[in-house]
């Protein structure tokens, strides 16, 4: 998508498909997130986002769903 950016998070405590949908699900709730895709052997979720969004904001969304956000990149 034009004008579309990645960025690349660690995520802790995802242990199952299950985890993976909640982790999916509450990033993509974020402003101008477009797409969430998560990779639990990599333990990872790639963003696809208009903007970059803070870490901050990746942290509480991931916290208040049950899991821990290590590195944005």
């Amino acid at each position: 998508m034009f004008g579309s950016k990645k960025q690349v998070l660690t995520v802790e405590g995802m242990m199952c498909q299950h985890c993976a949908a909640h982790v999916e699900e509450a990033v993509g709730k974020l402003p101008g997130v477009k797409g969430v895709k998560v990779d639990l052997a990599k333990k990872t979720a790639t963003v696809k986002v208009d903007n970059e969004i803070a870490k901050e904001d990746y942290a509480k969304a991931i916290e208040d769903a049950g899991y821990k956000l290590v590195e944005v990149a």
